[in-house]
């Protein structure tokens, strides 16, 4: 189903569902309308800026069995490596698995699937926002507008919001290479979840490891930091890694990723502006972390259920106040470099099982597993910050 250009200065169409963005949010929800098989006499319209053509990221994440995209898992790991200079240790995770989902076979998955259905519109446009009138809601789309009647809408296009002293505005950023050598330079059965031993002159810094094979992998430099490096500076850290840490001297580089995740102590509406934010416009960017994949995949599934209930979105709980309590006391530590991120993240790992440090960074611990977490970190630094943020 090839998608199509707004031809006249205003169009009128009538449809249920609007997405705006066809990213890991977007898409996510709307494959997921389309396995219920309860939409198929819908008018669905999505909406994106431009066809997806190139691997523009890559996504990691940890889950118990077949996921929802269990098809399009590229690389699967059950043991993984977390290094520091003070602890190093291989982390036995199951029942989870650590998956890695390529972004260009995550696009061609799902526009492979939505082109066999007729009731979906793809329309490429610049989203400039919304028009409110007693009528509905006018969509300006490039210097066109479209007017969808009574289309309940999903926004996942993040625009960051204006900065303010009142909120934590931390930045995790990246750069990757998919690498390739002549010689086996990989453990292809266990991957990298982080690696410490990297200098932290810039802030909180760490590489992760992902084999495809004993001769290729992706490595991925990664930091939270308040401001992003030169890009010199990501390609020097990387072939720094690469040749003094993995003691690889010759490889190719066949691919590249970089990105950028916000982490902020803001609280994102579910519903704004006449649409439901979804993905990381809705908050589902865990704020200390940066994981988003499984928290989209949670809040798809969630609004799914109530569409096909007929249950109100309004219905569906927001993220228990305790763990944002809890990323936000971290993110103010990180912020203002009350303590080391590294060595943080190292006691995180060396004085607590790996299961119950997943669980509790996928917002799924019992408050005994989080009593015994928040007891192993650093007193001092985490009270004086909780106390702040408070």
């Amino acid at each position: 189903m090839p998608g199509s250009k707004l031809s006249a200065n205003r169009r009128r169409q009538e449809y249920d569902y609007i997405l705006l963005g066809a990213g890991c949010a977007g898409l996510s929800l709307l494959m997921r309308m389309i396995r219920t098989g309860k939409f198929s006499g819908k008018n669905i319209l999505l909406v994106d800026k431009a066809p997806k053509t190139t691997n523009d990221r890559t996504w990691c994440f940890w889950e118990t069995g077949k996921g929802f995209f269990e098809e399009i898992v590229h690389r699967q790991w059950s043991s993984l490596d977390f290094l520091s200079d003070t602890y190093s240790a291989t982390l036995n995770i199951e029942p989870y698995h650590y998956k890695m989902i390529r972004g260009i076979e995550f696009y061609n998955y799902c526009f492979h699937e939505i082109s066999k259905h007729s009731n979906i519109e793809l329309l490429y446009g610049q989203a400039g926002g919304m028009v409110h009138h007693k009528e509905g809601v006018t969509l300006i789309l490039d210097d066109k507008e479209l007017e969808p009647g009574r289309a309940i809408i999903f926004n996942s296009i993040y625009h960051p919001p204006p900065v303010s002293k009142r909120y934590i505005e931390l930045l995790q950023h990246f750069k990757g290479w998919m690498i390739e050598t002549n010689s086996p330079s990989f453990t292809a059965d266990k991957a990298t979840l982080m690696d410490f031993r990297v200098p932290q002159g810039h802030g909180t810094a760490f590489v992760y490891v992902l084999p495809l094979s004993a001769t290729k992998a992706l490595v991925e430099y990664t930091l939270f930091t308040k401001e992003l490096l030169q890009q010199e500076q990501y390609d020097k850290e990387l072939k720094s890694y690469i040749e003094d840490l993995l003691m690889i001297k010759n490889y190719t580089v066949s691919e590249q990723e970089s990105g950028i995740i916000p982490m902020t102590n803001r609280k994102f509406p579910f519903y704004y502006d006449g649409a439901y934010q979804v993905g990381a416009a809705g908050g589902q960017t865990k704020a200390s972390s940066g994981y988003t994949f499984q928290f989209i995949q949670k809040q798809s599934q969630q609004i799914v259920d109530c569409l096909v209930a007929d249950k109100s979105l309004d219905t569906i709980p927001a993220t228990p106040g305790r763990f944002r309590f809890y990323d936000n006391t971290l993110l103010d530590i990180l912020y203002h470099k009350r303590f080391p991120g590294k060595k943080i993240f190292t006691d995180l790992f060396k004085k607590n099982k790996p299961r119950q440090v997943l669980r509790f960074l996928d917002n799924e611990s019992s408050i005994a597993d989080e009593l015994k977490i928040i007891s192993s970190l650093p007193t001092w630094p985490f009270l004086k910050a909780a106390i702040r943020q408070w």
